[in-house]
């Protein structure tokens, strides 16, 4: 099932201050969300799973690793995460238990989302829990990938658009992690890689609008779930055109 969330109604519907930002749920579950009794997910399943985080000026977030595999996708503002500077757009993409960071906001602030394909109970920061890490490492290798700042297209360049374009901005590997770029023009539309290869999908609209088939128009820094299962996802933009980011997740054994 393919699953859609729009920008402005998560905004009005799901934002919700933090101690040193904002945290805005999109899709799925999460840590911040789940009810005081309530059942986690199971984490042997496909759980999508997005959330929008906004941090203030010179916030930091220090090393940690998460139990599921992960993107971060910088939307706004700047700073760096690790050794990368970071701006909008750059991706960023953890294997579980890959440690990585720090996280830190520059004067104006950053802002990321955070897309998993499955359930993952919070972060597990180092070196507290560097045991931990030395011990799944016979399961799971340390895996990062990363590509831009990408800038998204302003009103006049998704304009001056002519046709399609789409490129791989992180090449996909043997086992299904890739990450494409699509640029489309007002009203064209564009299909995405088989979901099939990998372990589900997410969209994110970078700039302009689109909508899947069926669907209404999804504004600027809205989510899109594709699962493995599913065909592959068709974009239709809106008529000011799109830059839409395509994020896939390897295939994993539970997938």
């Amino acid at each position: 099932m393919i699953l859609t969330a729009d920008s402005i109604v998560a905004h009005q519907t799901n934002r919700r201050k933090t101690p040193n930002g904002w945290h805005t749920t999109y899709i799925g579950q999460n840590r911040n969300t789940l009810k005081e009794g309530e059942a986690p997910p199971a984490d042997n399943i496909v759980y999508p799973m997005a959330f929008l985080v906004e941090k203030e000026a010179a916030a930091v977030v220090h090393p940690h690793f998460h139990s599921a595999d992960q993107y971060q996708v910088v939307v706004q503002g700047s700073g760096r995460l690790g050794i990368h500077d970071i701006a909008s757009v750059a991706v960023h993409y953890t294997d579980a238990y890959s440690a990585y960071g720090p996280i830190v906001a520059a004067g104006e602030g950053v802002s990321w989302f955070t897309l998993r394909n499955a359930w993952d109970p919070g972060a597990r920061y180092m070196p507290a829990h560097r045991a931990q890490l030395r011990e799944a490492r016979a399961r799971f290798q340390h895996r990062e990938a990363t590509c831009g700042p990408l800038p998204p297209l302003s009103d006049a360049e998704r304009a001056a658009l002519t046709g399609v374009t789409g490129q791989a901005v992180i090449e996909e590997t043997k086992d299904g992690l890739g990450t494409w770029r699509y640029t489309v023009p007002a009203n064209g539309s564009v299909t995405g890689p088989n979901p099939s290869t990998g372990g589900g999908q997410f969209w994110l609209v970078a700039s302009g609008t689109a909508a899947v088939v069926g669907g209404s128009l999804l504004s600027a820094q809205s989510c899109i779930f594709v699962g493995p299962d599913d065909l592959a996802a068709s974009l239709t933009a809106g008529p000011l055109g799109a830059d839409l980011i395509c994020m896939q997740f390897p295939k994993r054994a539970h997938h």
